[in-house]
């Protein structure tokens, strides 16, 4: 019973020395600012439980999948969260990719494969294939948020991440405020399928962080279709922009 008694009252220590540490160091919720409590990581409860979550998983007829019939050949598509202007997706996502916040992207990769896992064919997938960024803007960002999505949901879905196998070969002009027509003939050739055979016979998870048309992920695909054989592309984004 002693050493048992022992355990329990170091753990209540660092629980306690853990909540005091909190007080003078206080680790924000990412939307609401406000301190989060043991358990809660990145987002607290309430605001995880606020945001705009698509289901559209849940529909193979989802309007993720629609702005791609036609277009290019996938076997499903899906948006985790609604992107409204002035919202929470928008936040916790600007603070993804240009405030240093890697965490909220493992935390949303982690989230979206909670989701996926009992979604088939998502949670049958060989590979998860993050949406590269140029070097040279990798450099300067640091990081790739899309990369960061992939870590996360890797972990939940117990699927490998290849973040070599596809790679951003030029760099391309902002996609923000181009039509759609602009926005693919931005994307043309944009990206090279660099180790084919690592991607042949595979059931692929393409990730981004933001769909609006879709164009830069059919760019992807076209690439992976190019040289790869046999494969089977489904499209993840943490996002989908609002129309």
């Amino acid at each position: 019973m002693k050493p048992h008694f022992k355990t329990s009252w170091v753990r209540k220590q660092n629980s306690w020395w853990s909540d005091f540490i909190s007080l003078w160091y206080p680790n924000a919720c990412a939307v609401c600012k406000r301190n989060l409590i043991r358990g809660e990581l990145t987002i607290c409860t309430i605001c995880k439980i606020n945001l705009p979550r698509t289901g559209f998983h849940l529909s193979p007829e989802n309007p993720v999948e629609k702005q791609f019939w036609g277009k290019i050949n996938f076997e499903r598509a899906t948006a985790f969260l609604f992107f409204h202007k002035q919202g929470a997706t928008q936040h916790i996502i600007h603070l993804l990719k240009y405030k240093g916040r890697t965490d909220i992207g493992e935390w949303l990769g982690r989230e979206i494969g909670k989701e996926l896992n009992d979604s088939f064919p998502f949670n049958k997938a060989d590979v998860i294939i993050p949406v590269p960024l140029h070097p040279d803007k990798q450099r300067l960002r640091g990081y790739n948020q899309s990369e960061c999505l992939a870590t996360g949901l890797s972990t939940m879905l117990k699927v490998p991440m290849d973040n070599t196998a596809l790679a951003r070969v030029r760099m391309n002009e902002t996609q923000t405020h181009k039509s759609r027509i602009e926005r693919w003939t931005n994307v043309t050739e944009l990206f090279e399928c660099v180790k084919p055979h690592v991607l042949s016979g595979k059931r692929i998870l393409l990730i981004d962080d933001v769909l609006t048309t879709g164009s830069t992920m059919e760019a992807c695909a076209q690439a992976i279709y190019k040289h790869s054989q046999n494969v089977k592309i489904n499209f993840i984004a943490a996002a989908m922009a609002h129309h």
